[in-house]
């Protein structure tokens, strides 16, 4: 009996240190298999525990490593139990056994990528102002982004603080990883929307096509005037029938106004416009108002060396030739006339089809008496037979006419530019007097 307890004692003996080699093995074989970490390795895991402030994960390590909450994902999203997530080693000691990991990092990393991708490609994307700062808005993008006050609108904005909160489409304009700088823009996608938008716009459009529009601002030179997502310009010469120093006389910002487009320029995204060609002019009446051989009151709108401009009625403007000025020789109409002078005159000649009409003020008054001994005007020859004036007489300029023959409000009769023999010996013995 004691030699088969012995065999058996044996037997056993050897199966315990069989397993116990086994089991040496076994652990000698997973150190092995374990990896070997370092500072800065990425490495992906699982999370198998919750705490107020930190997440333990399971990393295939000898010892799970914690992510601290500040170094969980910026974009606050939910951290599950079982979910799997790419980590950056932060610190590791193997005789405390502490391992400390970041999402963060790992999610800024792939921000950073994803946001030179978009920079590189223009791509529009959208992120939320999560406040308002000292010269511009600052967004959520997985980093901070800066958008500028100046790259917000196409507008000018004064005041951002109901910008908080409010989704805006936007394009990375710069970035600076060093410097953990993003810049971006809405301006540059709104500019982009609204120049395709004008085009289209512009295609539809025809000349001579009247639209209703709004004054949007006014300029030295004319207004510039929205016909529906596109500005026109009404130049100042096109604002109205009458004269105009400013168009602020005529318009004002956020007036609705009728308009006819005059001439579209697709290449250079022009349009040209104008608010008088929709009106009545102030032609249509005046042949019913007015009639030769009536006198009318006029104010002076302009002196010329060979006349005075006379405005009768709105819009409509006659001359008066110098030599329709005064009975009297006179060298300029300075010397009688000055602009803004209210004056009678008489109309001597009214031609409606070419908008001109000739005037005189001297026909409105009397004749002073000839002084003694002057030779009279010749009484065989009525006024409609005097001789033209010399060169001299009539303004001596070939660029008065040039002006005269260029203005559509006025024009020339042989009356307005005539003068009696008799008057123009009577100016030389009066030298001659004095």
């Amino acid at each position: 009996m004691s030699d088969e307890v012995k065999v058996e004692d044996q037997t056993q003996e050897v199966q315990e240190a069989q397993e116990t080699a086994v089991s040496q093995a076994e652990a000698e074989h997973a150190l092995n298999n374990v990896a070997v970490l370092k500072k800065g390795a990425t490495v992906k895991g699982k999370i198998v525990k919750v705490d107020a402030d930190q997440a333990f994960v399971d990393i295939g390590y000898k010892y799970d490593g914690v992510i601290p909450v500040r170094e969980l994902s910026s974009d606050a999203e939910a951290t599950l139990l079982g979910q799997e997530v790419e980590l950056k080693v932060v610190s590791i000691n193997d005789a405390k056994e502490t391992l400390v990991l970041s999402k963060r990092v790992v999610d800024n990393s792939k921000v950073w990528e994803s946001l030179q991708g978009q920079l590189d490609s223009k791509e529009i994307i959208e992120a939320t102002v999560a406040e308002v700062v000292k010269g511009g808005l600052v967004v959520d993008i997985g980093v901070r982004g800066f958008v500028p006050a100046s790259m917000v609108e196409r507008q000018f904005v004064e005041d951002f603080s109901a910008y908080k909160g409010r989704t805006l489409r936007l394009r990375v304009k710069e970035i600076d990883r060093e410097k953990n700088k993003v810049i971006l823009s809405q301006k540059d996608v709104l500019d982009e929307e609204f120049e395709a938008n004008k085009k289209k716009i512009i295609e539809g459009l025809q000349v001579g096509q009247v639209l209703e529009g709004t004054v949007q601002r006014l300029t030295q030179f004319g207004a510039f005037i929205d016909i529906g997502g596109i500005d026109g310009l009404v130049h100042i010469s096109e604002l109205a029938w009458h004269h105009v120093e400013q168009a602020s006389d005529v318009v004002k910002e956020g007036d609705k106004v009728k308009v006819q487009i005059l001439k579209l320029d697709p290449s250079n995204d022009k349009i040209s416009l104008s608010i008088k060609a929709t009106q009545a002019g102030p032609w249509a009446s005046v042949e019913n108002e007015f009639k030769a051989g009536d006198i009318v009151t006029g104010t002076v709108k302009r002196l010329a060396a060979f006349g005075a401009f006379v405005e009768v009625a709105p819009g409509v403007e006659g001359l008066v030739h110098i030599s329709q000025i005064a009975h009297r020789h006179i060298g300029t109409p300075h010397e009688v006339l000055k602009e803004g002078q209210e004056v009678q005159v008489k109309i001597l000649e009214i031609n409606t089809a070419e908008k001109r009409v000739s005037l005189s003020i001297k026909d409105t008054e009397e004749a002073p008496e000839a002084p003694a001994g002057a030779a009279a005007p010749s009484a065989s020859k009525p006024d409609r037979e005097r001789q033209p004036r010399g060169d001299r007489d009539r303004g001596n300029s070939a660029s008065h006419q040039k002006e005269i023959a260029g203005n559509e409000n006025v024009s020339l009769s042989n009356q307005g530019l005539s003068m009696t023999l008799g008057e123009r010996f009577g100016d030389k013995l009066a030298k001659f007097k004095k």
